[in-house]
């Protein structure tokens, strides 16, 4: 029987999502083949199905970009990985290490690059990372996105210090793994939401403090007073609806980690308001081959701390969980397995 996987056809929309034969899986040269357990949904899979993420990226393609899987053959040269091994691929499998490249959005999976969202994934040796061993197959797939993001925006660029503070934008994934991240280097941590259940549930999981941003609409400064002085690094991920208040939260001197663009991509900002008071505003496109097995030790050192799966869905059901994602129904990250 031949491998299935989900392919955007003919035009954009989850219309046009079709499961559909593929090729078998033949690694190359220095790449691997792997078996897909489960793949994570994240909001640039929905924007990319929808034609939103680049109206101009090239059909068919297979979207996605998350997935955890087996290792069942090898091509030659490959000598670091094994059959049998559990491994994730890294989202772009361009950049192994240091500083963003220049082709970085080239090289990025589930466009332009084929994506994850089917049975078996063909990808280079180099990409892949062994994730900790006591998570679930559906942990797994949530890291190689949302938590790498989280530790590239705290660590790799923000050099969050035990003591300092968080202020994080809702309760999505990578919200939900910059606290994880933060208390686990001994930082404290904010977090908004519109739900005060879902605040919380957050404070059971280790947060310091919740803010209902439906009723404080001047949250930005209600978490500077929380903090002191402002926080140390916001991790900002409403963008332009959200971004004037991120910055009356950061204390001077601080760092706003730039990473989504949920509440738009537009924005009239008094430039002042960075450059008065020496805040850093700093883009974080997920993040590096490296930065991911630096995350991978992390967990391994903590144990206790694990990703929060909000719900999984068998993979053939993909429309069914964009949709929930879409609802934002979720707290935490949507996953879909094959078995």
């Amino acid at each position: 029987m031949a491998p299935m996987r989900w392919q955007i056809d003919g035009q954009f929309g989850t219309d046009h999502l079709r499961w559909t034969p593929a090729p078998d899986p033949v690694p190359g040269p220095g790449e691997v083949a792997i078996r897909v357990q489960a793949v994570s949904l994240n909001y640039r899979d929905l924007l990319m199905i929808r034609g939103h993420y680049n109206p101009r990226q090239p059909l068919p393609l297979v979207p996605g970009s998350d997935c955890v899987g087996e290792v069942v053959s090898t091509g030659p040269g490959v000598t670091t990985w094994r059959t049998g091994e559990r491994v994730c691929v890294a989202f772009n499998p361009g950049w192994t290490a240091g500083p963003i490249p220049l082709n970085a959005t080239q090289t990025t999976l589930g466009g332009p690059l084929e994506g994850v969202f089917q049975e078996f994934v063909v990808a280079p040796a180099r990409a892949l990372v062994a994730p900790p061993a006591h998570f679930t197959a559906a942990e797994c797939a949530t890291l190689p996105c949302a938590g790498v993001t989280a530790w590239r925006a705290l660590v790799a660029e923000g050099n969050l210090q035990a003591d300092q503070t968080v202020l994080t934008l809702g309760t999505g994934g990578v919200s939900l793994f910059a606290s994880q991240i933060a208390q686990m280097k001994g930082a404290r941590v904010c977090i908004t939401s519109s739900s005060e259940e879902r605040l919380e549930r957050m404070r059971s999981l280790g947060v310091h403090h919740g803010i209902c941003y439906t009723t404080d609409e001047r949250w930005g400064k209600t978490a500077a007073q929380w903090a002191g002085k402002g926080v140390d690094i916001v991790v900002e991920l409403g963008g332009a609806g959200t971004l004037a208040q991120s910055l009356r939260a950061v204390k001077t001197g601080g760092t706003v980690a730039l990473i989504g663009v949920l509440a738009g991509v537009k924005t009239d900002i008094l430039l002042t308001s960075i450059l008065m008071r020496h805040v850093r505003v700093q883009g974080v496109f997920v993040g590096s081959t490296a930065d991911f097995r630096d995350l991978v030790a992390c967990y391994n050192a903590h144990p206790n701390q694990r990703p929060v799966v909000d719900r999984t869905f068998p993979l053939t059901e993909l429309p069914a969980a964009l949709q929930w994602m879409a609802d934002g129904r979720h707290m935490g990250k949507v996953v879909l397995t094959t078995q």
